[in-house]
């Protein structure tokens, strides 16, 4: 009996104009690699174009099979199992495409690797970074303060407002 697919999750993304197929496995989005592909390849032939990046890219190729998997997604004719890939999985195919079209990704991934380079040499800049995505969102600075003193507790660290409490209190004994 095939499995009924949960209309809650899936999903349509639209990239370009063009339809991405997404869906929910595991609590992660997976989106359907072809579309991803198509849009950004304008590509006549997505399963051929496939073919040939991964003959380009051995290391690809190789990974193929802990990137991609099948997952049932609903298309015009019902239900279908359909290669997918997570995020991640996403990138890694984006950064094999030759085209101009990826480029703008290609670029944004080198310059968050970077960041996180920096973030890795100098942890403050991560939380300079938190904050400013969060203010960004719409947040106020009191929220802010609130949320990233309250993080450091949900992870069972002390808040850096505790910290800085015991310091003192050290100090002045």
């Amino acid at each position: 009996m095939a499995k009924q697919v949960d209309k809650s999750e899936t999903r349509i993304a639209v990239f370009q104009r063009k339809e991405v197929r997404r869906t929910l496995h595991n609590n992660e989005w997976w989106f359907v690699v072809a579309d991803v592909v198509a849009a950004l390849t304008d590509s006549a032939d997505v399963t051929q174009y496939i073919h040939k990046l991964r003959k380009r890219d051995p290391e690809l190729t190789k990974g193929w099979v802990q990137i991609v998997h099948p997952l049932i997604v609903p298309t015009s004719g019902g239900a279908q199992k359909l290669n997918c890939a997570n995020t991640q999985g996403l990138f890694r195919n984006i950064q094999s495409i030759p085209s101009p079209k990826a480029e703008p990704f290609k670029r944004w991934l080198a310059k968050v690797g970077y960041e996180r380079v920096q973030e890795i040499e100098d942890p403050e800049l991560a939380s300079k970074r938190t904050r400013a995505i969060y203010k960004a969102k719409g947040y106020s600075d009191d929220w802010v303060e609130k949320r990233m003193c309250f993080i450091p507790i949900l992870r069972g660290a002390p808040s850096p407002s505790a910290m800085s409490s015991r310091t003192n209190g050290r100090n002045a004994a």
